[in-house]
């Protein structure tokens, strides 16, 4: 295993210990899949017990109040009030459950950008009635607050963008985005896969209407479960007509000819959840919440400064922000041969991934300094 000269606190060190792939490989891809903890198999294993010693009475006694309390460790994560937080198995179910309520009439237009995930403007690319604009990037890194500015009108519905992109890290500044749509009487969705986790979210001061993330990445929970915040002021306006027995107010009363919706945002939710998802996604939270984020985001930072600094060094060109106060825990190597660089370091016990024209490195609070210098060295290795 690894060790290390840093002056981190010793914590972080600590936490190694709970992620045993760590002990086999580098890990530096946390922006596609967060490490598995032992806590996070733990707690699958913890509903897998329960079934097996409940069967289907499990539901009453105990995984409703699994779902409520992962909704409510989401509020505590967003900074959000009491019952704004619904669960979607994915961002796509999320997406079309919020596009179905909103009344696109008087104003057909949604607002993405280039550098978005695909998810968010496929959503709207699918409903023929509605305008897609994507705001373009003059550098592949950043998309300019005029640009979003221009675009916005009192056509617009919705400004759907992305807390951090996903292709090169940049933190995208939400709370003057959502001032812009609102100013124009638009709402505002960010979609916060890539930050919840590493980067603080307050959907209160931001101002936000839809704030969406996941277990997948930052926090650390694995696939099949997502978090939605909807701003309470907006929860009784809006009725989506995709719809399912979860989001209804009286869901235990199987009444076919009736459908009331939920006075919260469970409204939002559809069919039932995974429940293995929802075990693992509350507890891969809970180790996020219990270091904190702010500190996280301090120390990924450190290790994101020192590996640009060695790539610099080493004589990469990077796409990423200019100001680090910008940039998230993704760094973007470019690389005509980035492919076949990524499945080498794979070979080598070095886990990266790749986006178009680059080799995409994501360093976390339990990296170590000594895995960004063995990256490097091979990466140069590897390049020659």
């Amino acid at each position: 295993m690894f060790t290390t000269m840093s002056t981190a606190p010793r914590d972080w060190l600590a936490s190694r210990a709970e992620f045993p792939i760590l002990s086999r490989k580098t890990y530096l891809n946390t922006c596609s899949l967060g490490a598995l903890s032992t806590r996070v198999r733990s707690a699958v294993n913890q509903h897998l017990d329960l079934w097996e010693e409940y069967g289907a009475s499990a539901w009453y006694k105990i995984w409703l109040g699994e779902c409520a309390g992962l909704r409510a460790s989401t509020e505590r994560l967003f900074n959000a009030p009491a019952g704004s937080v619904a669960l979607a198995p994915s961002v796509g179910v999320a997406l079309s459950v919020i596009a179905s309520a909103l009344d696109y009439r008087q104003r057909p237009k949604v607002i993405s950008t280039v550098l978005d995930f695909p998810t968010i403007p496929y959503q709207w690319l699918a409903h023929p009635e509605v305008e897609v604009v994507l705001l373009p990037s003059p550098d592949g890194v950043h998309v300019p607050l005029e640009a979003y500015e221009a675009a916005i009108d009192e056509r617009t519905a919705l400004v759907a963008t992305s807390h951090v992109f996903f292709a090169s890290g940049t933190i995208q500044p939400i709370a003057e985005i959502a001032k812009l749509a609102h100013a124009k009487g638009a709402l505002c969705l960010i979609d916060g896969y890539q930050a919840a986790g590493q980067v603080p979210v307050d959907v209160v001061a931001s101002d936000l209407d839809f704030y969406l993330t996941g277990g997948l990445k930052w926090l650390l929970g694995g696939t099949g479960i997502v978090e939605c915040y909807v701003r309470p002021s907006l929860i009784p306006q809006l009725k989506p007509t995709v719809a399912g027995w979860f989001g209804h107010a009286n869901q235990f009363a199987f009444d076919p000819n009736n459908f009331e919706f939920a006075p919260d945002a469970r409204r939002f939710e559809v069919g039932t959840p995974a429940l293995a998802a929802v075990y693992a996604g509350h507890a891969g939270m809970q180790i996020i919440l219990e270091h904190g984020v702010a500190a996280i985001q301090q120390r990924t930072s450190e290790l994101v400064a020192y590996l640009v600094a060695k790539l610099r060094d080493a004589g990469y060109q990077l796409t990423i922000a200019g100001d680090p106060q910008q940039h998230a825990g993704i760094v973007m190597i470019q690389s005509a041969e980035h492919a076949k660089l990524v499945a080498a370091l794979a070979e080598q016990g070095i886990i990266v991934d790749h986006r178009p024209g680059h080799v995409r490195v994501s360093p976390f609070f339990y990296t170590v300094e000594a895995e960004l210098d063995l990256f490097v060295e091979r990466l140069q290795a590897l390049s020659q």
